[in-house]
C-alpha cells in the first residue's frame, strides 16, 4: 500500500485529532470560512502554501494575486497534479471545486475570471486549508 492510499484512508477520528475544528470543517466537510477572515487572504510573504491536512505543496507565492474577494487567490497550482478538480453542484450553483491530491481535502474552488495575463483563472482557496512555510 503506498503511502498516499494511507493518506485517504485515515480515519475521521484521527483528522478529528490532528486539525482545529475550522481546518476540519473546511478540509473535511467543505465548509467555507467566512471572506477576509483568513490568516492567509493578506498574506505577502515569498514561500509555498502546504495542505493543512497532509502538507503536500499546493501553491507557490508567486502565484498569489490580490483578487478583492477576501480568500488567498491564486492564478495556478504549485504543479499540474497537487489539485483535483471536481464538479460541484452544491448550494444551487454550478461550480468547480478543488481538492488537495494527496489527501483528497477541501481546498476551495476555481474561477474563470482571474488574471488574464496568466492563466485567466482564480484558485480561491481558504486559509483554514492551508499552511504556510517560507522559502529556505
Amino acid at each position: 500500500m503506498t503511502q498516499e492510499n494511507n493518506i485517504q484512508e485515515i480515519p475521521e477520528e484521527v483528522w478529528k485529532e490532528k486539525l482545529d475544528s475550522t481546518q476540519y470543517e473546511v478540509l473535511r466537510c467543505s465548509a467555507t470560512e467566512p471572506a477576509f477572515s483568513g490568516i492567509y487572504w493578506d498574506h505577502h510573504e515569498d514561500g509555498i502554501y502546504r495542505c493543512a491536512g497532509c502538507d503536500a505543496p499546493l501553491f507557490k507565492s508567486d502565484n498569489k494575486f490580490e483578487s478583492g474577494s477576501g480568500w488567498p487567490s491564486f492564478d495556478q497550482p504549485a504543479t499540474p497534479d497537487a489539485i483535483e478538480e471536481v464538479e460541484d453542484n452544491s448550494h444551487g450553483m454550478a461550480r468547480t471545486e478543488i481538492r488537495c491530491s494527496k489527501c483528497k481535502g477541501h481546498v476551495g474552488h476555481v474561477f474563470p475570471d482571474g488574471p488574464r495575463a496568466t492563466t485567466g483563472l482564480r484558485y480561491c482557496t481558504n486559509s483554514a486549508a492551508l499552511q504556510f512555510k517560507e522559502e529556505a
